[in-house]
C-alpha cells in the first residue's frame, strides 16, 4: 500500500457525519483523552496497522460500527486499549504482533482507566481469529460504519446503532478499504454489516455477531469459515 493510497484513505476518513458521531483519527474526545495530540497517534497507529497487513490479510472481518471501549481510543477497528497494549488476560498477544512499525500508545487518560479499555467484541473476535491459528497480519477488521456513534443522552461513551443517512455516509469508505483489502474472503458480523456489504455488491459471509449471547455460535461460524479457506 503506497502512502499516497493510504493518505487518500485517511482524508475519506476526515468526512464523518455531523450530529452525535465522533471521529477519533480527527476529532479530540475532550473529557477522555489525554490531550490534543490524541487524534494524531491514533491516526499513526491506524495507518501503521493497515500498513502492515497489505498484501497479507487473507480475511477481511467486518462489524457493524466503532465503539467507544475499542477504536474510540485505539484508533484501530474492533481493538481495544487492552488488547492494543498487550495487557488482556484473554487476548494472548503481545503488543508488538499487532503493531510491529510504532510503538502502540493508549489515549484515553490513565487515572479514569488504569489497564485502557477493554471491548467485549475486540476480546472474543481477537481470541477467536488467534485461537484457529490465524497471525495478527493475515486478518484485517473493520467495520462499515467507520466512526463512533453514540447516543446523545447517555454521552459521548456511549453507542447505537447508526441511522440510515449515516449508514449511507460510511459506504463510500468501506468500498475504498475492499478495494485496499482484496482479501479471499470477507465477513459480516452480523445483518447490520452483511447489509452493507449487499449494497456494494460484494459477495460476503455473514455469521453471528458475538455481542448479545452470540459468542458461542461466532466462534463456531467463524471457525468453520477459517476451515474452509485452508481446505
Amino acid at each position: 500500500m503506497s502512502g499516497n493510497e493510504l493518505n487518500e484513505f485517511l482524508r475519506l476518513l476526515r468526512k464523518s457525519p455531523s450530529g452525535a458521531v465522533f471521529n477519533p483519527w480527527w476529532k479530540v474526545d475532550e473529557h477522555n483523552d489525554i490531550g490534543g495530540h490524541a487524534p494524531a497517534i491514533r491516526r499513526q497507529q491506524l495507518r501503521a496497522y493497515l500498513q502492515e497487513r497489505r498484501g497479507s490479510a487473507k480475511v477481511a472481518v467486518i462489524g457493524e460500527a466503532l465503539g467507544y471501549r475499542g477504536g474510540h481510543f485505539s484508533g484501530i477497528p474492533m481493538t481495544s486499549e487492552r488488547i492494543l497494549l498487550g495487557r488482556s488476560n484473554k487476548v494472548r498477544m503481545k503488543s508488538d504482533a499487532l503493531l510491529s512499525d510504532v510503538k502502540p500508545r493508549r489515549t484515553s487518560k490513565s487515572e479514569k482507566w488504569p489497564d485502557g479499555f477493554s471491548e467485549p467484541t475486540a476480546t472474543i473476535v481477537w481470541g477467536a481469529l488467534l485461537r484457529l491459528g490465524l497471525k495478527p497480519d493475515q486478518f484485517v477488521l473493520w467495520n462499515a460504519f467507520p466512526w463512533h456513534s453514540f447516543e446523545p443522552d447517555r454521552g459521548i461513551l456511549s453507542n447505537r446503532t447508526p441511522n440510515k443517512s449515516e449508514g449511507s455516509a460510511g459506504l463510500p469508505v468501506l468500498k475504498a478499504f475492499l478495494e485496499l483489502f482484496p482479501c479471499e474472503q470477507v465477513v459480516a458480523l452480523g445483518k447490520i454489516a452483511a447489509t452493507q456489504l449487499e449494497k456494494l455488491d460484494v459477495d460476503a459471509q455473514c455469521i453471528r455477531h458475538p455481542a448479545s449471547g452470540g459468542a458461542k455460535l461466532f466462534r463456531q461460524q467463524i471457525a468453520a469459515l477459517v476451515q474452509r479457506l485452508r481446505d
